[in-house]
Formats: C-alpha cells, structure tokens, sequence
C-alpha cells in the first residue's frame, strides 16, 4: 500500500513550518485539505505523526523518522523537476551552499553564477560542525568544510590547504616578532573561536601533540568577535592564514616549530554526488 506523495507533502511542510496554517501558505491550499490529508496519513497507518499543541505541532518519534525520509525526498523531487524544467542545462533552480567563512566561498559563487547565472544561489554560513550537519539535514546541496570528513555518508574532494598563525595588536610585546614556538602560546591569554571551528580545532591538535596545554581567555562565536578583542587588546587570536585581512594595527606571527595546518575540502552527500547543480558547481570552481 503505496503512500499517497500529496499526503506526505502536506505531512512535510506542516513537520518543516511548524503548523497548518504555514504549512497551507507554503503549498499554496486551504488549511483544511492540509488537515485532513495528513489525518488521512496517520489513519491509512495507524501512527500518531505530530502532537498538536494550538497553532503550533510537535513531531511524535515516527513523525521525527519519517520527516528525516520526508526531506531526502522533497530534495531528489526538487532536483528532479530543475532538472526537466532545464532540460540538463541548469537555467532555473537554485543551490543551496554552507560554508565555514566567506573566504573561499564568495570566490566559487562567483565562478559558479559566471558559468550558470540563472541559478539562484544561497549561503548559509558557520563552523564545520554546523556546516556538515547542513548537508546531513539537506539543508545545502554543497558545504565548503576545513578538514577531511571520516562519514561514509559524505563525499569530499580537497582543493586548498592553508597555515595557521596566530595574530596580535599593536601594543603586544610581540609584535615586532615574525615567529614563535608553540610553547610559548601557553602563557598568553588566547582568543578563540567556539568548539566545533577548524581553524580552533587544528590548533590544539597540534598543541596536543607537542604536550602543550592550551586554556583560552576567551571563547567567541564568530571571526569579527575575536578579531574585535583582538585589536582591544585583550589577548592573541588565532587565524588561518588566507583569511587574515591586512590591519594597521594587526599582525600575523608564525609558529615555527609545529605544522598547523587547514584542509579545505567540497562536501555532498555520496548519494547526491551525480545531481546536475552540485556537478555544476564543483566543475566550475575545481
């Protein structure tokens, strides 16, 4: 007994809005026939898919489950319809893209739309734990990651590699020095971005290596917080070297005794490797 694809489209965009109204808006129908197909879901199989609290739902535990399905398959149906509309050309649709900084990701829009300029392109940006997490949701086709990924789920390619340094204001003693040994970052107040950030996660591994304990002053959630506290004063940040911004009041110091070291890498999902849009986008920028 085959599932009604109407009937999880509906169950879909009510689980991904939030509610029926929303849901009702986002298809484009009443509210009502929302309602009742996603009703008739959970009767036709005997399941209880979403707890109803006012306007708002809540997935039970098979609704969580069959929402996860429910995604793969809004995305390849999303991907199937680009594709017949564009006749393998790609003139319409859009790519979702997730990237750990704007860096690199800018440069490869921009080869990507000089290419396929009808192609609406979207960026949503973070650390490497949110943005693998985004492909794993299919909340983007495509993430621009800074390190290898053991998960069968996912396939990457690599295209770039970078150092890190460390970076320090006008008034540090330091200033004035082109390197230091990674012993010596022990004792400074250290600014660093959140766990879950390449650039913070490379770093102390290679401390870890050379048995020295790294214990940040600061923990701060973006480049511009630890960049600004940074440039106050209050300690030494940590940065890979491509995506340092040239400051009068900043400097880059290596570290010279230990290899640090980011991997810049493409990543989709193995099972969407072959969609036209993400072929597209990884030809043109590699």
């Amino acid at each position: 007994m085959a599932i009604v694809f109407t009937h999880l489209r509906s169950f879909h965009a009510v689980a991904e809005n939030h509610g029926f109204t929303a849901a009702a808006n986002a298809l484009n129908i009443s509210q009502p026939t929302v309602t009742t197909q996603v009703k008739e879901l959970e009767d036709r199989y005997a399941v209880e898919l979403l707890i109803r609290r006012g306007r708002r739902v809540e997935l039970t535990e098979t609704g969580a489950a069959l929402f996860d399905i429910s995604r793969r398959i809004m995305s390849l149906h999303e991907e199937a319809e680009e594709l017949l509309l564009s006749s393998g050309r790609l003139t319409t649709g859009q790519l979702r893209l997730a990237a750990v900084g704007p860096f690199h990701a800018t440069e490869m829009v921009a080869r990507f739309l000089a290419q396929y300029p009808s192609i609406k392109v979207s960026m949503l940006l973070g650390n490497s734990d949110q943005t693998l997490q985004r492909i794993l949701d299919l909340e983007s086709d495509v993430a621009i990651l800074a390190h290898a990924i053991d998960d069968p789920r996912v396939y990457t390619l690599p295209f770039s590699t970078h150092e890190v340094v460390v970076f320090v204001n006008d008034e540090h003693p330091w200033y004035a020095r082109e390197s230091v040994k990674i012993a010596e970052l022990s004792t400074q107040p250290l600014i660093l971005r959140e766990t879950g950030s390449t650039t913070r996660r490379a770093f102390e591994r290679a401390a870890q290596e050379a048995g020295v304990v790294i214990d940040p002053l600061l923990e701060i959630g973006s480049r511009e917080g630890v960049w600004k506290a940074v440039e106050r004063g209050l300690g030494i940040g940590v940065v890979a070297d491509f995506e340092f911004v040239p400051h009068p009041r900043l400097k880059t110091i290596r570290i010279a005794d230990v290899e640090v070291r980011t991997e810049y890498r493409l990543a989709c999902l193995l099972e969407r490797r072959h969609s036209p849009k993400i072929e597209a986008f990884i030809g043109s920028v590699l």
